[in-house]
């Protein structure tokens, strides 16, 4: 799946920061302390965890037919050895 491009993020940021300044200008007074922003995730870390789901099966599954073909081998050793 291709990336947004850069003009599609920019669009999309310019239109979150007018919808944040617009929901700023009708509120009259200032922030109550009650309201705390939402803890930022770092896009990279997010980003790994979406794309690469599927490595953790891949690398058990890679480590079971390692080890069958390593005991296969060292069976084959005593037989034939």
């Amino acid at each position: 799946m291709p990336k947004k491009s850069r003009r599609a993020k920019a669009r999309h940021r310019a239109a979150v920061a007018k919808a944040v300044q617009e929901g700023r200008s009708q509120q009259p007074g200032p922030l109550s302390a009650e309201i705390k922003p939402a803890p930022r995730v770092s896009s990279k870390t997010q980003d790994f965890a979406s794309r690469y789901q599927y490595v953790v099966p891949e690398i058990k599954r890679i480590g079971i037919i390692a080890g069958s073909i390593i005991l296969v081998l060292v069976i084959l050793s005593f037989i034939l050895g």
